[in-house]
Parts: structure tokens; C-alpha cells; sequence
């Protein structure tokens, strides 16, 4: 889930890899005056507080924990959980791994306020039905630092648990899901995920959703000095990493300092995805913009947006040539265009004579997956903003969604530009191989004309002259931000195109709020 608590310092949020979180544990047991047990109370605190706010203490709570640090995380908060009052069982499952040390101190903290602890050891002890008397099951058999798939009796209680007809919270991370590869076999299906400071990057790919659930960070100290100088290729962005990057009006700036873009888009039938980006990119403060469409989008974009210029083809249908393309500082090209014979010529003259960075989308990327030689004349810095489908036309199929970010990577290193994959948490790869995931956005645009209006926002941005990562980044959040304030007054299965751009004031607005 998308819910970031305030503790959230002003650099971006990373993603670390299991190895960088145990040495930011480790990190942080050395200099922030504090033993690995007492970070361990920390993070039971914090998991408990969250806990209590949103589940009565009349609720029967099941705790399942391994014999590592997370099972010692799992006693500490079943100790904490009976002392609110709420009725607790715990199961400890004891496999091949060995007891942690702050596991055992927990065991016996726990043992000691006479919670009822049971073994699960072998076949004999895990039955389907086990975990039945639970309203809740708190997941806290492993932790991030998992490898490999779960086998035996870990498998033989995932399962259960899955079966079970109890909510279900998982410490962390759920048991069975790898942070950063593939994960397959048992895996606990939670329905929270409560994790410690930091997300995984497990959370943010589609074929790990039905896992994790919903999920949460919770504060529990870690040093934030080793955070802020660890290497990462993974990140998070927040409202406070951007309200930085968009920038002030001067008194005496005009409509010439805030650039000219040249939107190309539209073809009979599809005026209306023209309309819509030309609106989204006025929208985003640009200075100028020209769209060009043909002939019988003309009357339609004149009088639907009078503060664009309109440039008409020879064509009446679709795009055939665009006559001069110097007075632009961005182009973006692509919603509602076609992939006919005359469009593909025009947009290859478009790519050999345009140098500066481009957006391009729709119909734009389409060609390029059609014609793939037409890659390298795609201008260093551009942006390209596939679905999921786009995507795979472009680069080819993939066995799972970590390869699939790989190959996404790839691309943006391949042509020097930013290739932002559109979807829950989008995702934004640099040609440095870092990738930033948004944090705003809900399902309710998922609805036809919600990428062209992210086309106009970035082509807005674009021809400002922002960076072309920040803009990017900028206009990802902002289009997800729209969406969202549009959601309590137009409702999730009533939100449509429009909604966005006339939200995106709002937006702006927002992200200037300190």
C-alpha cells in the first residue's frame, strides 16, 4: 500500500537488497547506542501499534513464528499484544534452521506471561483445520533474508495458513516471497504486510500483489545515516522528493520562458486523445503549444482548446508530414496517430530531424516495436511510455516480472533514455540503471485516454526544460496524484480521462504544500 508515515527523511526512499538491510541493522546496533534485542522490541512496537489501531482486542489472534530473528519479531509481538488484552496462540515452526539468540530471549519472555505456545514439528502436528479458531494469523516465520524456496514443514504450515479463514499480517515480509528474485511453492497470502523502515522491492511488481496484500512501513529507527549513503539501484518517490523539483514563477517570466511543444496526435476517430493530451499539457504549465493533427481534427481541437495553436495536415485522415519542426523545444507524439504507411514515413522524417528529447507513446511506440531499426534515431534523453503490451511489443516476452524490469533497464540503457512502464507503481528506468517507482494512483485509471493525458503532462514538462528524469518523475506523480484527489468526488469506477486533467490544479497545488 501507498500509505508512507512521516518519518520519511527529505532523501529519496531506497530499496535495499537483503544484504543491505542486515548490515543496516548491524549499522545501527553499532552506532545508534542500542542492542539487536532492544531493535528488535523497537520494531514489535511498532508493528503492535499498528496492530491495535486497526483490530479489536476482541479478535483471537493466531502468531506463527520460525526460530530465526523474524519468529523472535513474532514472540515479542505476541507478548505485547496479550498485554493489551488481546487473546493470543502462538505455533512455533521448528524446521532445519536454528534458533536466533533474541528468538530465544523472546521464547522465554513470552513463556514467562504464560502464553500458550505449541510446536509444529512434523506431519502429525500440522493439520488444515489448525489455525481455525484464529480471527487473525500473524505471519512470522521468515524474514527478507529467505533464498530459497520453502520446503517440508514450512511449506506444510504456509499452506495451512493460506487455507485458514483468518485475516492474515505478515511481519515484514510474507513468509516465502524473495525480495528480489522470482519466488515459487508455498507462500503466505497476506492480506497486510507490515514492513520494518523500508520497502522491498517485491512489493512494487505485479506477480507478487496477491502476497503481500496491502502494505505498510512502519518507523523503528534504523540509522538513517546509513541509509542515506547506501548505494542503490531501487527507489521509492514521495510527495517531499519532488516538491523540490518543481520549480517557482518569477515576476517577470512570459509565456516564451516556459517552452513550445509541438504535440502530434490524432487520426480519424481518435481526435479525442489530442484533445486530451493538448489539455494535460497546458495543464502542466507549458508556455506555448502547437498541436498537429489532420484536416478533420481541426474544427474539433480549435474549439475544445483555444489556447493551443493547431498545425493541420495535408491529409484529412491522419498524419502524412509535418512541415517545420524548429520553433519546438518538445515534441510528443504517438495517442491516437495510426501505424498507416504515410504516418510511419512521417514519423521516421520526425526522428532524423528532431534532436531534442521527445515523448513518445501510443501509436508512436507502436511503430518503433514495428520497426525496430528506427530505435537509434530516437533522441538521448527522450521519454517512452509503454503499458505492459507496448512493452512486451518492444522488447519481447518475459518469464516473470523480475526479468521483465531487467529488460526494461536494458532498454533505457540501450537508447539513453527514460522508459517509464505504466501500471500500478510505474516504474521509471534511467539509463543508469536505477528505477524509481511512483507512490500515487489507484485503479480508477485504468480507463481509456489516461495515457495520453501522462503524454501531454510529460511533453509539458519536457518543453520547460526540466531534466528529463525529473520530469519524468514529476509528471508520473502528478498524473497518479490527480488521479487521486479525483477519486473522493468522482468515485474509482466512475473516473475517466477528463477527471485527470481537471484534478491536475489540484495536484500542483498539493505538491507545493509543505
Amino acid at each position: 500500500m501507498k500509505w508512507i508515515d512521516d518519518f520519511v527523511s527529505s532523501f529519496m526512499l531506497k530499496i535495499l537488497p537483503p544484504a543491505q538491510i542486515k548490515a543496516l541493522d548491524a549499522y545501527t546496533i553499532k552506532h545508534g547506542a542500542i542492542s539487536s534485542i532492544d531493535l528488535m522490541e523497537r520494531a514489535c512496537r511498532a508493528f503492535t501499534k499498528w496492530f491495535a489501531e486497526h483490530f479489536s482486542e476482541l479478535c483471537t489472534v493466531g502468531v506463527v513464528c520460525g526460530t530465526g530473528n523474524n519468529g523472535g519479531d513474532g514472540m515479542g509481538i505476541a507478548r505485547m499484544l496479550k498485554e493489551l488484552g488481546y487473546p493470543v496462540k502462538v505455533w512455533v515452526v521448528k524446521g532445519s534452521g536454528p534458533e536466533s539468540a533474541d528468538f530465544k530471549i523472546n521464547f522465554d519472555r513470552a513463556r514467562n506471561i504464560k502464553i500458550e505456545i505449541l510446536p509444529l514439528v512434523n506431519d502429525v502436528d500440522v493439520d488444515e483445520k489448525v489455525f481455525d479458531a484464529c480471527e487473525i494469523l500473524i505471519d512470522a516465520i521468515f524474514g527478507s533474508g529467505l533464498s530459497r524456496p520453502v520446503e517440508g514443514i514450512y511449506a506444510q504450515v504456509i499452506h495451512c495458513i493460506n487455507k485458514a479463514e483468518a485475516k492474515r499480517v505478515a511481519v515484514d515480509i510474507p513468509s516465502g516471497l524473495m525480495t528480489d528474485s522470482p519466488s515459487q511453492d508455498q507462500i503466505v497470502k497476506a492480506d497486510f504486510t507490515i514492513s520494518f523502515q523500508l520497502p522491498k522491492l517485491a512489493f512494487f511488481l505485479p506477480e507478487c500483489h496477491s502476497f503481500v496484500g496491502q502494505w505498510t512501513l512502519v518507523d523503528i529507527g534504523l540509522h538513517k545515516d546509513f541509509i542515506k549513503d547506501a548505494d542503490a539501484s531501487y527507489f521509492y518517490i514521495i510527495q517531499k522528493d519532488l516538491r523540490k523539483v518543481l520549480r517557482e514563477r518569477s515576476t517577470f517570466d512570459h509565456k516564451g520562458n516556459y517552452g513550445h511543444a509541438l504535440l502530434i496526435a490524432g487520426s480519424f476517430g481518435k481526435v479525442g486523445a489530442a484533445i486530451l493530451a493538448a489539455r494535460a499539457a497546458l495543464r502542466a504549465g507549458l508556455g506555448l503549444l502547437t498541436v498537429h493533427v489532420p484536416q478533420c481534427g481541426y474544427p474539433i481541437l480549435q474549439g475544445s482548446v483555444p489556447e493551443a495553436m493547431v498545425s493541420v495536415d495535408q491529409h484529412e485522415h491522419h498524419l502524412s508530414a509535418v512541415a517545420n519542426l524548429d520553433h519546438y523545444t518538445a515534441i510528443g507524439i504517438g495517442p491516437g496517430l495510426g501505424t498507416g504507411p504515410e504516418t510511419v514515413a512521417a514519423f521516421v522524417h520526425i526522428l532524423e530531424n528532431f534532436r531534442s528529447p521527445m515523448v513518445i507513446d501510443a501509436d508512436g511506440l507502436n511503430m518503433l516495436s514495428e520497426n525496430s531499426a528506427l530505435l537509434h534515431l530516437i533522441p538521448e534523453g527522450s521519454i517512452l511510455t509503454p503499458h505492459p503490451k507496448e512493452f512486451e511489443r518492444l522488447v519481447g516476452g518475459w518469464k516473470n516480472d523480475f526479468e521483465r524490469l531487467e529488460k526494461q533497464k536494458m532498454l533505457a540503457a540501450q537508447l539513453k533514455s527514460i522508459i517509464v512502464l505504466k501500471g500500478a507503481y510505474s516504474s521509471i528506468a534511467a539509463p543508469d540503471g536505477r528505477v524509481y517507482f511512483n507512490s500515487t494512483g489507484n485503479p480508477g485509471m485504468a480507463t481509456g485516454g489516461s495515457g495520453d493525458v501522462l503524454t501531454g503532462i510529460l511533453t509539458g514538462l519536457v518543453a520547460q526544460h526540466y531534466d528529463p528524469l525529473q520530469a519524468a518523475q514529476l509528471g508520473v506523480f502528478v498524473h497518479g496524484l490527480s488521479g487521486d484527489l479525483a477519486v473522493p468526488e468522482m468515485g474509482i469506477n466512475s473516473l475517466i480521462a477528463s477527471d485527470i486533467i481537471d484534478f491536475l490544479p489540484s495536484a500542483f497545488l498539493r505538491l507545493r504544500k509543505p
